[in-house]
């Protein structure tokens, strides 16, 4: 079986040609490009998604950015079996429903998106307003464990880390959600799930591989 090319880049590089990815994608009807931005924490998907925020709208494309932590399970459902439970952190801290029905749906279907549902800090629902998303704008939604859950989305990246480089960057108290990661690539292998993937053990020098 050919292994999918990689090549390395600049980080700048690499988010241009990411842009341009997903500037090329079809946008459903009135509706906008959803692009789900995955990784672990320690790979910081959020400073790849915020990194491409600029360079869509310099192709002239109106961005939404969305991260997964808002869209966490109340703390009474999220931390039932502990507060440091690699199964619960992987089961049952996201809430994919309501990111479906908040976020990737309205977005499909030209309608005001919920950027914000829980605030993890206080416990407490968000009271954010709907945000107007024009259509062929860009939804992008980063946060970990999103790949194999069924979210909807035209485009798929997943930021990799070995994991010798996940368990050196995880800061210690968060070293207990290592074993989910690990189950993460077990079970659903994001880097052959994901449309392109960044290949992120050197920030500075990281690398692009993209299926065939």
């Amino acid at each position: 079986m050919t292994r999918p090319p990689i090549r390395p880049l600049t980080p700048d590089a690499l988010l241009d040609e990411l842009a341009e990815a997903i500037h090329a994608r079809g946008v459903p009807d009135a509706g906008s490009v959803r692009v789900l931005v995955d990784g672990a924490a320690a790979a910081r998907p959020d400073r790849w998604a915020d990194g491409l925020v600029e360079r869509l709208r310099g192709l002239s494309r109106a961005v939404l950015r969305v991260s997964a932590w808002d869209f966490l399970r109340p703390a009474s459902l999220r931390l039932e079996r502990g507060r440091t439970d690699p199964d619960a952190f992987y089961d049952d801290w996201l809430d994919a429903g309501a990111l479906v029905r908040e976020v990737l749906a309205p977005a499909a279907a030209g309608r005001p998106v919920l950027p914000r549902l829980w605030d993890v800090e206080t416990d407490r629902a968000v009271r954010a307003a709907r945000v107007d998303l024009p259509p062929g704008g860009v939804l992008l939604v980063d946060g970990p464990l999103l790949l194999g859950r069924g979210l909807p989305a035209e485009l798929e990246v997943h930021v990799s880390l070995s994991a010798g480089a996940l368990a050196r960057r995880t800061p210690e108290p968060d070293a207990w959600t290592l074993p989910a990661y690990a189950r993460y690539v077990e079970e659903v292998d994001p880097g052959a799930l994901a449309d392109l993937v960044v290949l992120a053990d050197h920030p500075d020098r990281p690398a692009l591989q993209t299926r065939e």
